[in-house]
């Protein structure tokens, strides 16, 4: 990856539905430079989609945690499984920590975050125990702001 590559991410992290046109203009490059590199990143699974950024509040996910779970010895395969259909669940990472797995929750209120946790959670084979950390405010930073520069 390169400098181009790297704009190429950056102007696409700002702004997912940018032209190819728009783009190869803002990084002083060809059209066709844009669309081959476009398509070798997607290909190489650097871009991997392109999507929209919600505010969770303006959509009624008022409140959100990161859960952090610890769970039996060779149970991780059974615990993701679960943790894919639980309604609430934003993204979760297996972790090398005093827990094993964190969990970023976003629900419409504590009624929903308590089931979640006691129904949802806990209910699951392999769950040993859990610690809901609420979120009072967050940034909503681009993933990568260094990815422009180079």
């Amino acid at each position: 990856m390169d400098a181009v590559d790297r704009g190429i991410i950056a102007e696409l992290s700002r702004d997912a539905r940018i032209s190819v046109r728009a783009l190869a203009e803002r990084l002083h490059i060809s059209r066709a430079s844009a669309y081959s590199r476009l398509d070798r990143l997607t290909r190489d699974g650097v871009v991997r989609g392109y999507g929209v950024r919600l505010d969770p509040v303006r959509i009624g996910l008022t409140t959100s945690a990161y859960i952090s779970l610890t769970i039996e010895q060779n149970s991780w395969r059974e615990v993701s499984a679960r943790l894919r259909t639980l309604p609430g669940i934003r993204h979760f990472a297996l972790m090398g920590s005093d827990f094993d797995v964190l969990a970023l929750v976003r629900v419409a209120d504590q009624s929903e975050l308590r089931d979640l946790v006691l129904q949802g959670l806990h209910s699951i084979p392999g769950v040993r125990s859990t610690r809901t950390h609420l979120i009072f405010e967050e940034s909503s930073d681009d993933l990568f702001p260094e990815a422009g520069r180079g």
